[in-house]
């Protein structure tokens, strides 16, 4: 019986970036997200940030519209702060992705401390999941964390998958040859826990291949690769290379 292929979620976030280095409404990261529906993509990921550098709150009401419509499930990422809570509680979306957040990073920089922050932390999950959303945490792949998530209630877990793409970049490979274990490591130990197994965060044409095998891989989120790839080739070029290099780790 064939393993089933990963979804790949496409996070929409950079296409706001782009929207507000200008001003404007253009592009709009809503029309991107039609786009990735269109091309494919089995769910639509996007952050709103403290700061809203990106994504803004009326782009999170616009894209819940379009995915309820579209059945495709919203993934709104957010930091455990109860502005964020608040907000995903009325939004409603299908999925939540709690992560860690600091005003100064360019990007998020890794996993989410559950173990140091599990008793703020899970009453946080506890009310999104009583409204309606499914919640995952972002982690690094270490034990500890892993058997937090569980005990916060989560369902799922989003392995940190770049400090992995940051050393095959570096030409580390015996580090990242070390990340990926600790990834196929923890993969296994989450789903042993009952925990949905996702990943994301710098993955590329490139490195991804290593990801999508791992058995335990149900779900990948990528976007700025995807974005920045739509650049040059399209945005539904784009995917489909990477939901074939997808399918090619499972199935050869």
């Amino acid at each position: 019986m064939r393993k089933p292929l990963p979804r790949l979620g496409v996070n929409i976030d950079h296409i706001a970036t782009i929207r507000n280095a200008r001003g404007g409404d253009h592009p709009d990261p809503v029309a991107g997200a039609w786009a990735a529906i269109q091309a494919g993509a089995d769910g639509i990921t996007a952050h709103l940030r403290e700061d809203r550098r990106h994504i803004r709150d009326d782009d999170m009401q616009r894209l819940q519209a379009l995915c309820s419509s579209e059945n495709v499930p919203l993934n709104m990422e957010m930091a455990a702060t109860s502005e964020m809570e608040k907000i995903a509680l009325d939004l409603k979306p299908r999925a939540v992705c709690i992560v860690p957040e600091r005003r100064e990073e360019r990007t998020t920089e890794g996993g989410l401390d559950v173990v140091g922050g599990h008793n703020h932390i899970a009453p946080i999950v506890r009310a999104l999941k009583e409204n309606g959303s499914r919640v995952s945490l972002f982690i690094e792949a270490v034990s500890a964390q892993i058997d937090a998530a569980a005990h916060a209630g989560a369902e799922v877990v989003e392995f940190h998958t770049g400090a992995y793409a940051h050393a095959l970049d570096e030409g580390d490979q015996k580090k990242a040859g070390e990340i990926l274990e600790a990834l196929r490591a923890g993969a296994k130990q989450a789903k042993a826990a009952g925990l949905e197994v996702h990943f994301g965060h710098g993955l590329t044409f490139d490195n991804v291949t290593p990801i999508a095998a791992i058995p335990e891989a149900m779900e990948l989120n990528i976007g700025h690769f995807l974005i920045g790839e739509s650049v040059f080739l399209g945005l539904e070029p784009a995917i489909n290379q990477m939901r074939s290099l997808m399918t090619k780790a499972r199935y050869g």
